[in-house]
């Protein structure tokens, strides 16, 4: 049967006359909030609704009678649109899945599905439903998920792991006389910088499932990125990078914790700094940082001329434990996007591979 079907599909296309259909069952399917194709047992389309002709932004009067090559072939689709209705052919018809997700080019998530049998005699149903607002709440069900895991995570290990740690940390200091007199200096610098950078993980950890209340004061956003670029220069001239400090037109202020803010800005242009240093070429790199005001809201960006992020890793960025480095926790930009949504704002990301990659902060303005 299916294979019938696939060969019918592809006929070319005939005129069509609509039969008569009960208008009770019309009016519905045409409210519905799913788009629907219907074919006949020959292939051809022979019901289409408003919502389907509305997303595919093709007439009602040419679909009717369409095969799928007619469709396909279709002067007014557009190619992004074409490729979609092969892919779901191919995943559903050909495949024989009964359902197949896909998103759009407006980043819009959708659900396309086969209705198909002897209870549809011999015709075949597709709908199409938006289905973005259910992924929404299913990856925030998964962040939630992951922030209680981590939360009883970082609390088993803190005191678990930090009393060692000082232990250690302390007699290295009462062993650093005789190492120096050894000639070995170096061994305790390196074990005291190793016990620090296992200390910030666990902070990293402890700060990402309990985040603290923040301490609100007024902030002036000029202040707050010199200060940022100032502790990053030296770091950045060492990584082949130069930051761009653009000067701000007017005085600025938000309202939040000065210590947290640098926080999100020092870790966003540290990021910066690794993707520049992952690029194939040897060019130099740059980092824009500034800020501007627009209507209510004070938008700091930093800019990067690095590697860049393909869509995957975008959709994944700020999801706890997500990272792409190796030696990487996974969890600055997701305790950042928490810092940012505590103070009532917003973090966006653009990105192209091998391009480079932009980050908003968008936070109320104090006027």
């Amino acid at each position: 049967m299916i294979s019938q079907y696939q060969e019918s599909l592809l006929l070319p296309a005939r005129t069509f006359q609509s039969g008569p259909m009960d208008t009770t069952y019309e009016d519905v399917l045409e409210h519905i909030d799913s788009g629907i194709l219907l074919f006949d047992e020959e292939g051809v389309l022979t019901f289409v609704n408003k919502q389907m002709y509305g997303i595919l932004e093709l007439g009602r009067h040419s679909l009717l009678g369409c095969t799928l090559t007619h469709l396909i072939s279709h002067i007014q689709l557009s190619r992004f649109k074409k490729k979609l209705v092969l892919r779901s052919y191919r995943e559903m018809v050909v495949k024989g899945k009964p359902s197949y997700e896909f998103v759009d080019e407006y980043g819009r998530y959708w659900r396309a599905s086969l209705c198909s049998g002897e209870q549809m005699k011999g015709c075949y149903l597709f709908t199409l439903k938006e289905i973005s607002d259910f992924k929404l709440i299913e990856q925030t069900a998964y962040q939630n998920d992951s922030l209680a895991m981590l939360g009883r995570l970082s609390a088993s290990i803190a005191h678990e792991i930090r009393n060692p740690l000082t232990a250690i940390r302390g007699f290295i200091q009462l062993l650093h006389p005789h190492l120096h007199l050894l000639g070995k200096e170096e061994y305790a610098k390196i074990i005291l910088a190793e016990i620090d950078r296992a200390n910030d993980i666990i902070h990293e950890f402890l700060t990402s499932s309990k985040p603290s209340v923040p301490q609100v004061s007024m902030i002036p956003v000029s202040a707050l990125l010199k200060e940022v670029v100032l502790l990053t220069e030296s770091e950045a001239l060492m990584k082949g990078c130069q930051i761009n400090l653009q000067v701000l037109q007017e005085d600025l202020f938000i309202s939040g914790d000065t210590k947290q803010m640098k926080q999100v800005v020092l870790n966003m242009i540290r990021n910066a700094m690794e993707a520049i240093a992952e690029r194939a070429d040897d060019s130099m790199g740059k980092i824009e940082v500034g800020a501007r005001k627009e209507g209510t809201e004070v938008r700091i960006f930093i800019s990067d001329n690095g590697k860049g992020m393909d869509i995957c890793t975008l959709d994944r960025l700020f999801n706890p434990f997500f990272t792409t480095k190796e030696n990487g926790t996974g969890l600055g930009l997701s305790v950042s996007d928490r810092i940012i949504k505590n103070h009532g704002g917003c973090i966006s990301v653009s990105s192209r591979l091998n391009e480079g990659t932009r980050f908003v902060i968008s936070l109320p303005l104090i006027h």
